[in-house]
């Protein structure tokens, strides 16, 4: 198998050693495995909902027949003539309303769900890949990105924003920032005050000082090894999202998923 090492960056931005990356990081790319699992994820969030079978049904409506002069609708019985239990009626039935016992979760085999898992995280190794998904990477200093553990004991915003601009991380950060500008009625959202893009995830092995100063960023996610999954690398079923891995992530990464690759 094939080897390549990496630079280890400080809070600063300076190279302070190197790592050998681990073999997940030359996984074949599979953007086909990688939509069926974020599909699959993304259907397990769905709730089964459907109508009452008798929903628009209790009238005693029905059709006067032809010749009359009216259309054939079916209309309550009595004075008023008022149309009713036809779709197209006030109170009506739904022509083809949703049903509770339709199948919505997908499934996916454990073996491909992994193969997944491993393609989308050897995606966010390839510059390339990275920057067709449409991250701002013209000033990153490396394609993937290793940081210091030091990061996972920040506990404010603007550190964490410091730390982004000394890697060239945050131009990636503004491009998320003015996405959420774009307003109702002005061509991206649609049936929503405003559209996000998707911006960096950083992921450690501890998360927990860190997520709460991350969460103030735009677009920022902060996961930990264990928690990783499919739809985190590859949001929207397209793989190589910019993400940011601490060292001791990688040394647990090599763990789990080393003979694996």
């Amino acid at each position: 198998m094939p080897e390549r090492t990496a630079e280890i960056f400080d809070l600063q931005g300076k190279a302070t050693g190197q790592v050998t990356l681990p073999q997940v990081f030359f996984t074949p790319i599979r953007p086909d495995v990688i939509k069926r699992a974020v599909l699959a994820i993304q259907s397990n969030r769905l709730q089964p909902q459907g109508r009452d079978p008798m929903a628009g049904k209790r009238t005693s409506a029905e059709s006067r027949g032809v010749d009359l002069g009216i259309s054939r609708v079916p209309r309550i019985k009595g004075g008023s003539g008022r149309a009713a239990f036809a779709p197209s009626t006030v109170g009506g039935r739904q022509p083809h309303p949703p049903r509770a016992e339709k199948k919505i979760v997908k499934n996916i085999p454990k073996k491909e769900a992994k193969l997944a898992l491993l393609s989308a995280i050897a995606a966010t190794a390839q510059k390339d890949v990275v920057a067709k998904r449409g991250h701002k990477i013209e000033n990153i200093l490396q394609i993937p990105l290793i940081i210091d553990d030091a990061i996972e004991n920040l506990t404010r915003a603007k550190d964490v924003e410091a730390v982004f601009t000394s890697l060239g991380v945050n131009d990636d950060v503004t491009r998320v920032r003015d996405s959420c500008n774009v307003r109702a009625g002005k061509g991206k959202a649609r049936g929503r005050k405003m559209k996000q893009a998707v911006g960096p995830l950083i992921v450690v092995c501890d998360s927990v000082n860190l997520v709460a100063a991350a969460n103030n960023l735009p677009g920022v996610q902060v996961t930990t090894v264990l928690n990783l999954n499919t739809e985190m690398l590859a949001p929207g079923t397209h793989p190589g999202r910019l993400t940011v891995w601490t060292s001791s992530a990688l040394e647990q990464l090599n763990t789990l998923y080393g003979e694996t690759a």
